[in-house]
């Protein structure tokens, strides 16, 4: 079974990773044009949190 995690990256995106590789990056500072997807919009929103592992499947 693959190993899968998410990880807050901080001031970023969650990061869906699967055996270690990021697969997707999910928006969380709700700025993105294309949600659920991150686009990048949390740059300019000066977004700030911090990085956190929120959820691990093995």
């Amino acid at each position: 079974m693959p190993k899968v995690e998410v990880l807050s990256s901080e001031n970023g995106p969650n990061l869906v990773m699967v055996d270690g590789k990021v697969l997707t990056a999910l928006c969380r500072c709700g700025h993105s044009q294309h949600k659920p997807l991150c686009d990048g919009s949390h740059r300019s929103a000066e977004f700030r949190a911090a990085k956190a592992v929120t959820k691990v499947v093995e």
